[in-house]
């Protein structure tokens, strides 16, 4: 929004309905005033900003002939001193005139002196100044709002960087100039300024480039100056000289800026110009492995892929409602780090060069999904031990991993552990912890003739971060007090972390051993399905393997699944006889393409037919009849292990 434009003290004498004289002072169209002020003060000068109308009624000086010699010269110069724009004098109730030293006065420092009427309030005056500012902000408004509208209908035209030029000159009525690498000029527009003026401007575009300014503006030879950094980061300038400077110039030239960096960076950089090779040469017979280098960020001089010129392709799905615009899947590339993105119905399809730094790669932070009580990994802070015991009375050990418990009873006795407790005997529940993270642990220690009390254990933990939440343990019984004869209780081991077996792809982020997997990671608000790692003459069995993996995402309700690619038993048959294998076997069904389809997704899920469903977006009935009507063509029992490995051996050399 532009700033509020000052008002001219001729559009003030102008107003019939104040009655305003200038006396004295430069011409009025030149004066500017940016707010009024009223001051009977002899000196004023510590009340002013700067700018203003000085309203008065001479309360300071109510006799003229008596003030001192140069009273009124000291008065002008403080308010000149101050930088107020005129001088406004009230005529009535003290002054019938204005007192002739001050018309000299004003008269030698180059003061707009005003005279003010009796009918004439100073609130009349004020309000005035303010209507007519508000008045120059709305014209200011209009104007600026319909430049934007100029300048975005050029930048639609076939010819958009010479029409947004040509609009933005006629606008600011100067010159306006973008400026490539080096400072040499593109292209221009409007009158054309004079030597002086042309390489100030090409010196103020060079700084603005190679110092990592955004803007810079500067005068030469009373032409204003202003240069602007395009955001396509290869050295590319607009540049504008114009003679005057409204308040709105700044925001219609900052738009122009934002056009022709949008402009610039599609239609010069390297990035844009590969992919529209690339699309030419397909079109015209190339085969992808040719067009491929063409598309990899900054390799528009066809250089080699990243990570030997493997791919990803990845499925993603919105898990909104609602099908996802335009906006948002552009939103969901750039956080991929590909702008290579196809969006077809419902699912989006993404081509994604292995080795791409945003969204992908092996990161860092906390890992997640440990067992309870095991050591963070790198990035992670303490780590709670999630496991808790419960007993009827309650307690609280500190240090080395051993807690004391304490109860409440009709007598009193002393503990074998670091704490007290009361009743009939004392009880202790002696723990041990990891070596490393934090845990706590409470457990019951009963025995006849014992209070129930609870242990803690707490050792410290390393390295800031989040911990991970913690995981309940199942409730289990009271366990038998320790004897002392023995010592101390040896710790229950900890329950074995959870596995689901695998069918060729791995859910989420990270591989086993509990690092962040390569390629694509999940993304807030979409489910994704991620291929192998391929070269481009792979793509089209990237793609399939991408489909599956998104389908298997979204019947386990994961937010990313990946295609396996580890080695396994089918690798040891050679490719031909697995091939000729798999034809024989999987014949029966070479019908419609959903009852493979089916099949090979009721396998991966282990049998699931709510997983199947939903992954294939069919009710749960139709996989149960189509799964049947496999298991008939097939003259096979799917329920049979074996059957159904072989049976999943075929289907993935398809």
């Amino acid at each position: 929004m532009p700033p509020t434009p000052p008002v001219p003290l001729a559009a003030l004498l102008a107003r019939e309905d104040l009655g305003l004289r200038q006396i004295t002072g430069p011409p009025a169209a030149g004066v500017t005033v940016h707010w009024v002020h009223t001051s009977e003060m002899a000196d004023p000068l510590p009340y002013l900003l700067g700018g203003e109308l000085l309203l008065t009624a001479g309360v300071h000086a109510p006799e003229a002939e008596a003030v001192p010699d140069g009273y009124f010269d000291d008065y002008v110069a403080r308010i000149v001193a101050a930088g107020g724009a005129a001088l406004g004098f009230g005529l009535a109730p003290v002054h019938d005139t204005v007192p002739t030293a001050l018309r000299a006065a004003c008269e030698a420092r180059g003061l707009a002196l005003v005279e003010v009427p009796p009918r004439t309030t100073f609130s009349a005056v004020a309000r005035a100044v303010w209507q007519l500012m508000a008045q120059a902000r709305l014209a200011e408004l209009r104007r600026v709002s319909e430049a934007q509208r100029g300048l975005a209908a050029a930048a639609a035209r076939p010819d958009p960087v010479p029409a947004v030029l040509r609009r933005l000159s006629a606008r600011l009525d100067g010159w306006a100039v973008l400026y490539g690498p080096g400072g040499t000029p593109v292209a221009s527009a409007g009158r054309e300024p004079a030597g002086p003026v042309r390489r100030g401007l090409a010196d103020l575009a060079r700084f603005v480039t190679g110092r990592g300014s955004t803007t810079a503006s500067d005068t030469v030879a009373g032409t204003r100056l202003a240069a602007y950094t395009l955001g396509t980061g290869r050295g590319f300038a607009l540049g504008v000289a114009a003679g005057r400077r409204e308040p709105g110039d700044q925001i219609i030239t900052s738009l122009a800026a934002v056009l022709l960096s949008l402009l610039t960076g599609e239609h010069h950089s390297g990035s844009g110009a590969g992919r529209s090779s690339a699309l030419v040469r397909l079109l015209l017979g190339a085969r992808p492995e040719e067009v491929a280098p063409l598309l990899l960020p900054g390799s528009d001089d066809g250089g080699d892929g990243a990570d030997g010129g493997r791919w990803y392709v990845v499925h993603a799905r919105s898990d909104g409602r609602y099908a996802p615009d335009a906006t948002t899947v552009s939103a969901l590339g750039t956080a991929l780090g590909s702008p290579l993105i196809d969006r077809a119905n419902d699912v989006v399809r993404l081509l994604i060069p292995a080795g791409t730094g945003a969204g992908t790669g092996a990161g860092t932070g906390p890992r997640t999904g440990m067992r309870p009580g095991t050591p963070p990994g790198p990035g992670a802070g303490p780590a709670p031990d999630a496991g808790t015991r419960t007993g009827a009375g309650a307690g609280t050990g500190a240090g080395s991993g051993t807690g004391a418990g304490a109860g409440t009873g009709p007598a009193t006795g002393t503990g074998t552990g670091t704490g007290t407790g009361t009743g009939p005997g004392a009880g202790t529940d002696a723990a041990t912890g990891p070596p490393t993270g934090t845990g706590t642990a409470t457990g019951p220690a009963t025995a006849p003739g014992t209070s129930a009390g609870a242990g803690n254990r707490a050792v410290p933990g390393t390295g800031p971060g989040i911990p991970p939440e913690p995981i309940p343990r199942p409730a289990r019984g009271p366990r038998p007090a320790p004897d002392p004869a023995r010592g101390p209780r040896p710790p229950e081991p900890e329950a074995p972390p959870a596995t689901t077996p695998t069918t060729g792809t791995t859910t989420t982020g990270t591989t086993p051993t509990g690092t962040a997997a390569p390629g694509p990671r999940p993304q807030p608000g979409w489910t994704l399905g991620v291929s192998a790692a391929v070269t481009p003459d792979e793509w089209p069995a990237a793609d399939a393997q991408a489909a599956r993996a998104l389908a298997r995402a979204r019947a386990t309700r994961a937010p990313l699944v990946r295609h396996g690619a580890r080695p396994a038993l089918a690798d040891l048959v050679p490719d031909g006889e697995a091939d000729a294998h798999a034809r024989a076997l999987l014949a029966p069904l070479a019908g419609p393409p959903a009852l493979v389809e089916t099949l090979r997704t009721w396998l991966s899920l282990h049998g699931s037919w709510e997983g199947t469903a939903v992954a294939l977006s069919v009710h749960r009935n139709t996989v149960r009849q189509r799964v049947a009507r496999c298991a008939t063509l097939l003259d096979a029992d799917l329920d049979d292990p074996d059957v159904r490995m072989e049976l999943w051996f075929a289907l993935r050399r398809r």
